[in-house]
């Protein structure tokens, strides 16, 4: 069965300027940038895209902007999450969906719910939005991990929860919802290193970051292994392993904005509490990724 949101989404980075704002140039080339690159969707504030440090006009501009610069090409998903739940719900009622084709919704931080807990909080945002919704368990930035009978219960009970995207790292739980899912649900890979493994085992792509960077390359890489290309994608996949541990070895997004500046797309300036990768890393980035597209 095609799923809507298969093969490669990349999880936008916002661009700054020096000066903490937003810099819709920066935002601008990024998107054709990617666009350009052949990814499949774009996803707009997700956690890369430092959504937790903007505020609620700012994510709706950005937004605005990305949209204007699409101009309908490609898919676009909205990261929309958090720990308070009705205020979630209150953010959908005046919401412009115009353009919007999904909501991305990172399960409940710090609070750290209950498997109950969490199904009432995706189903009253599955009450609340006329938009198909991704589910996003990442446990390393939640601290609580959405069991894979919890994610088939929601895949089964509500038609608009549509996907999951997976970053627990574990591909026992992956193919745990993978076997017993509903035949239209689309399981995503959200950690980078796992795409291949992620795919050989049923999985329909992946919400990547390291494809701000490199659309052209990932993507070739995604798609081979749908195609059953495994012998070239598992090259690629070892080929970009190194790169994609320097990203993350200082923090997301600043190892991926150095990227995306030493290949002269943006900037990489990020807001606080995150800052900066050293230049030593910013050097091993910059040498590791040369020729690659």
């Amino acid at each position: 069965m095609q799923h809507k949101f298969q093969g490669l989404g990349v999880a936008m980075v916002t661009p700054f300027s020096a000066n903490g704002s937003v810099d819709y140039d920066g935002l601008t080339s990024l998107t054709e940038h990617l666009i350009n690159g052949g990814v499949d969707y774009l996803v707009v504030q997700g956690t890369t895209g430092e959504s937790a440090t903007m505020n609620l006009k700012e994510k709706q501009d950005v937004l605005e902007h990305v949209k204007k610069i699409n101009a309908g090409r490609k898919p676009i998903v909205f990261g929309h999450g958090g720990n308070n739940t009705a205020a979630l719900v209150e953010g959908f009622k005046n919401f412009d969906w115009n353009g919007v084709d999904a909501i991305l919704s990172a399960s409940p931080y710090y609070n750290k719910p209950t498997q109950e807990g969490i199904y009432q909080h995706y189903k009253a945002l599955n009450e609340a939005t006329p938009r198909p919704i991704i589910l996003y368990n990442v446990p390393g930035r939640t601290s609580s991990n959405i069991t894979a009978s919890t994610t088939l219960r929601m895949a089964n009970d509500f038609e608009n929860i549509i996907a999951v995207k997976e970053a627990s790292g574990d591909l026992g739980q992956i193919s745990q919802i993978l076997k017993s899912c509903p035949a239209d649900f689309t399981v995503l890979s959200g950690d980078d290193p796992l795409v291949v493994p992620h795919i050989a085992v049923g999985g329909h792509g992946v919400i990547s970051v390291i494809g701000n960077a490199l659309p052209k390359t990932f993507s070739t890489m995604t798609h081979q292994a749908l195609n059953g290309d495994y012998e070239n994608a598992r090259q690629l996949h070892l080929r970009l392993l190194v790169g994609i541990d320097m990203l993350f070895a200082e923090g997301n997004p600043g190892g991926i904005k150095a990227a995306l500046k030493a290949r002269g797309i943006c900037g990489d300036t990020v807001r606080l509490p995150l800052v900066n990768i050293s230049s030593e890393l910013y050097n091993k980035i910059e040498a590791e990724f040369q020729g690659l597209d």
